[in-house]
């Protein structure tokens, strides 16, 4: 099991991730990967000259199993010798705050721990324990998101920190499979503990590790890390090609024209440029603006791009948006179950019984008899009240929209779903409503599905 430790230190020296006499802050979080790095680099400290220090952030996410997790990363780093600073963090708090996913907030929060931790220890280099595994899975959640060739490039062997650009980030381990890393800890006997949410099949990327990544090895590519992590190597360079391409031209005299260019090269100058103006780069923006000149496109409340025919970005008043009135009876005993409304198609079918599939995109199942049979496809209007589910009391659709930072335009466009006593049941790419949702007590569901031509 040296050639772990070996292959590990090669590639720090191959990539310049850690410089000799420096001062590492390792983030532990208790699993096979983080304590294998924390071991691997302390067989390497003395050689290198290397004071290491362990960092937990307890997510506080699973009650009794966080706090075995910190107890643990404590009791490794002490055993090893190093010191070892812990914190705690309400994450489900700063998710609802300040309206986050669990895992978004858990990340800002874990990063901005560490990049104090280092600030307060003079510390540059933070090392995680990233490995080939987690590239993979992260090449297939963009991939599905579709993602451009920079967001499949996946992650780098070392980056600024999103908390501190002072701050570099690296990942010592992000070629080693985590079958060899989990055959080094219980070599090495090295304590770890499993974190029982990636078992979870609600969660994407659970189901990328347990059911879609297994299969392509099994029956498709047993290479597929490698394989993977050489597409993911090769479309950085191409995103990296364009990103110097895309501020040599903007820099210059943006000669050829930009509606000359070629497409990857006028995406590439879209983005950068909406990185500047701190805006997200989304494959559905980036394409609208460049198929769109003098045309403003809403981005968020309150802001608006638009991209000039030198291929120049600027900011802009939104358009104002207005209600439509526009609107669509649907019998839903009727046949066909099926019926289109403002580019989007629906489908629906009555079903006996409460037992609800796998959950599947762009389909939700709701209590036949709460709905009713007749029902409504329209806009929203102004006044519309909303029971997202899982919130205690209705509020009004248009502060669901902002606190959910979908732009304005995009509101207005928007399908919802009426019942046949005039209550929203349904909302396009939302939660369902609460009032309708299917419970114990149900006897019949409505499974109702949706495409947007």
């Amino acid at each position: 099991m040296n050639d772990l430790v070996r292959h590990v230190e090669a590639s720090i020296q191959r990539h310049a991730l850690i410089p000799s006499g420096e001062r590492v802050l390792v983030a532990v979080s208790g699993g096979v990967d983080s304590v294998v790095l924390l071991a691997v680099l302390h067989a390497l400290a003395s050689r290198h000259r290397w004071r290491l220090v362990a960092a937990h952030f307890n997510h506080q996410l699973r009650g009794g199993e966080s706090d075995a997790d910190e107890a643990l990363v404590k009791h490794t780093a002490q055993s090893l010798g190093w010191p070892c600073v812990t914190q705690r963090g309400d994450v489900a708090v700063h998710a609802r705050r300040h309206k986050l996913s669990t895992e978004m907030a858990a990340r800002q929060l874990r990063h901005q721990f560490l990049a104090r931790v280092a600030r307060r220890r003079n510390i540059r280099t933070v090392a995680l324990a990233h490995h080939a595994d987690d590239q993979v899975e992260l090449f297939f959640l963009r991939l599905l998101r579709g993602a451009s060739c920079e967001g499949l490039a996946g992650m780098k062997w070392k980056t600024p920190s999103s908390a501190d650009q002072q701050i570099t980030l690296v990942r010592p381990l992000l070629d080693q499979e985590k079958k060899v890393l989990r055959a080094f800890a219980e070599d090495r006997v090295i304590a770890f503990r499993e974190d029982t949410t990636n078992r979870s099949r609600d969660i994407q990327r659970n189901r990328l590790r347990h059911e879609l990544l297994p299969l392509l090895r099994a029956r498709y590519q047993p290479a597929l890390n490698r394989v993977i992590g050489r597409q993911a190597a090769m479309l950085e360079e191409v995103a990296d090609f364009l990103a110097v391409e895309a501020r040599r031209w903007l820099k210059g005299r943006r000669t050829p024209k930009f509606a000359t260019l070629h497409p990857a090269a006028q995406r590439a100058v879209l983005q950068a440029q909406l990185l500047r103006l701190g805006i997200e780069p989304t494959f559905d923006l980036i394409e609208t603006l460049r198929s769109k000149s003098a045309k403003p496109v809403t981005v968020g409340a309150g802001v608006s791009v638009v991209r000039h025919a030198n291929g120049l970005l600027d900011l802009a008043e939104p358009p104002t948006a207005r209600f439509a009135a526009h609107e669509t009876n649907v019998d839903l005993s009727g046949k066909p179950a099926e019926a289109i409304f403002s580019g989007v198609s629906f489908q629906w079918r009555l079903l006996k019984g409460a037992t609800l599939p796998k959950h599947r995109p762009r389909c939700e199942f709701f209590d036949v008899e709460k709905v009713g049979t007749r029902i409504v496809l329209r806009y929203w209007r102004a006044g519309d009240r909303f029971h997202p589910i899982g919130l205690a009391r209705p509020v009004k659709l248009q502060d669901w929209f902002t606190n959910q930072k979908v732009p304005r335009a995009r509101r207005h466009e928007m399908v919802v779903a009426e019942s046949e006593a005039g209550d929203i049941f349904w909302v396009e790419g939302q939660r369902i409503a609460e009032p309708f949702k299917v419970t114990a007590t149900t006897r019949r569901r409505l499974r109702w599905t949706w495409r947007r031509e």
